[in-house]
């Protein structure tokens, strides 16, 4: 396997090629300390994960873990058994790379976060503290609040008569949802960038009104001493809005600004085909809308998702993006923030609708399940079997999806982690396992056969299937504990013990990052 050294990966940053950094170890672990322009590629879901953010298969890739050895290898193993042809991995990992004297960041989403805090420095976003909002919601000023995070997190939490609007809809549906110039508006969010780049959204359309955002969300707001919300759904209203022609005026202004392209439809497939460049198409509606209908092959990412987490969609430095909406506001309005955080080459598909249609969620190719065929069983014969005893469940979802619902008795586990549980797996009892989706199932079964405790099969459906049968599910936040969800970066409210500590962490290192990264130095925030 070929290996390059922290210098040379150092230099490869900034030679303005197209580069993908893929850090191979679970979400959790990787969140602890990476490179700031890394992609988390977790050697549990790698065969999906790589098809996601890789559309190109000869774009150069350096696979790094966190020097424990192994992690690096067998996923630079997997990309090439994939098809990948010019990958490296860093010798040392991040180890090698902070000894080298470079910068490690810990955190999620940190290139996106980073560029939240820029952009309140760089544009002087206006805000306001809870005790502030407070006021003017006693006061009675004529003011809406507005929350830019996505549905399920407006339900977990939100500020007492906010309305739910994703961050990439602001500036789409505002001129319907506050029509009077007179009316202030608040955006917020669970802590600080968000908040911001919705309240700067907003101030960088033109929007008349004044926008503030508020200082730290909900975080800031609970340490206030004041209450959240629990439960709410108010939200946007759907279709497209009245003010659209006023929107899109907006919109096109600022996108113009910073470099944002058009193409037509006719013209993406030559894009696609271009061996030598990556494109990742993303469709930046609505979930709704985009599962109601989308361009073939184009993934889902909200607009203000995209933008607040950049490296969960685009992994590769220098690549070009294109965006797909209906009428041009949200993607424009996104590509302009993306020109300004990773200086990629974005364009605005003009007609990306006008044509057939798929439906449904996207979900990459994986030849490497496609070729198993394992035994299954359905929700009715496991709910027995787990009755007689003959039966135990290995579950694989997501350590707090599992922490919320389970089958009776069933056991968390991380793909290729599995060894972990051979102790505690019953050699005279089937071994059932229960998957995110399909794929994931099927190459665990293999790797839980290997393990030599008994027969192996898969749960057709998986949870979901469950779930609907109308089977019993167990709930326990803690199994597992804290300390052993490695597979996801716990935000404060995830956490069992220590809240508050954890919050006013949260805030002090998303305001401390436009430090970090300058001492990086290699974000180019702002330079297209």
């Amino acid at each position: 396997m070929r290996t390059i050294d922290a210098p040379a990966l150092k230099a490869w940053i900034g030679d303005g090629q197209e580069l993908a950094i893929l850090d191979a170890r679970e979400d959790g672990e990787f969140g602890r300390s990476h490179l700031f322009w890394a992609n988390p590629c977790a050697l549990s879901r790698a065969e999906l994960r790589a098809r996601a953010i890789l559309p190109r298969p000869g774009v150069r890739i350096c696979c790094v873990d966190g020097g424990e050895g192994g992690l690096a290898e067998t996923l630079a193993k997997t990309l090439k058994a994939m098809g990948c042809t010019d990958v490296s991995v860093l010798a040392g990992g991040t180890r090698a790379w902070a000894a080298a004297g470079y910068v490690l960041f810990s955190g999620v989403n940190v290139p996106s976060k980073a560029f939240g805090e820029w952009v309140e420095h760089q544009y002087q976003t206006p805000s306001v503290d809870p005790g502030e909002l407070k006021a003017m919601m006693e006061g009675g000023q004529d003011m809406v609040v507005l929350d830019s995070r996505p549905m399920d997190e407006f339900h977990r939490m939100s500020i007492p008569g906010a309305i739910d609007v994703p961050g990439g809809e602001l500036v789409y549906r505002i001129g319907d949802m506050v029509p009077s110039a007179d009316t202030t508006i608040v955006v917020n969010c669970a802590g600080r960038t968000r908040s911001i780049m919705g309240a700067e959204s907003l101030r960088s359309a033109g929007v008349p009104n004044k926008v503030v955002a508020l200082r730290n969300g909900t975080m800031g707001w609970e340490l206030a001493g004041f209450s959240c919300d629990r439960g709410r759904s108010a939200s946007f209203p759907r279709g497209t809005p009245a003010s659209l022609a006023t929107a899109l005026a907006r919109a096109t202004a600022f996108a113009d600004r910073w470099g944002v392209r058009t193409i037509d439809r006719a013209a993406l497939p030559a894009m696609l085909a271009d061996a030598n460049r990556t494109t990742h198409v993303l469709d930046v509606r609505d979930p709704e809308e985009y599962l109601a209908g989308h361009l073939a092959g184009s993934r889902m990412a909200p607009g203000g998702q995209l933008v607040q987490g950049s490296d969960n969609w685009i992994a590769v430095r220098g690549a070009r993006v294109v965006l797909v909406d209906d009428t041009g506001v949200r993607a424009r309005m996104t590509g302009g923030w993306l020109r300004q955080l990773g200086g990629w080459e974005v364009y605005v598909l003009t007609d990306g609708l006008a044509g057939p249609l798929e439906t449904g969620s996207w979900q990459p190719d994986c030849p490497e399940a496609a070729a198993l065929s394992p035994a299954s069983v359905s929700p009715k014969d496991l709910a027995a079997a787990l009755a007689a005893g003959t039966a135990q469940v290995v579950q694989l979802t997501r350590s707090l999806d599992f922490r919320e619902g389970h089958p009776p008795g069933a056991l968390w586990g991380v793909r290729t982690r599995l060894a972990a549980l051979r102790p505690r797996l019953d050699p005279a009892r089937r071994i059932v396992v229960v998957a995110p989706d399909a794929a994931i199932g099927r190459l665990a079964v293999p790797e839980l056969e290997a393990l030599g405790r008994g027969p192996v099969a898969l749960l057709a459906g998986g949870l979901a299937a469950w779930k609907a049968a109308g089977l019993p599910l167990e709930a326990n936040r803690r199994d597992p504990e804290d300390a052993d969800c490695i597979d996801v970066y716990l935000r404060p409210y995830d956490r069992n013990d220590g809240v508050e500590a954890a919050m006013r962490e949260y805030l002090s290192w998303e305001i401390d990052l436009v430090h970090e990264v300058a001492r990086d130095g290699d974000a180019r925030f702002g330079q297209v």
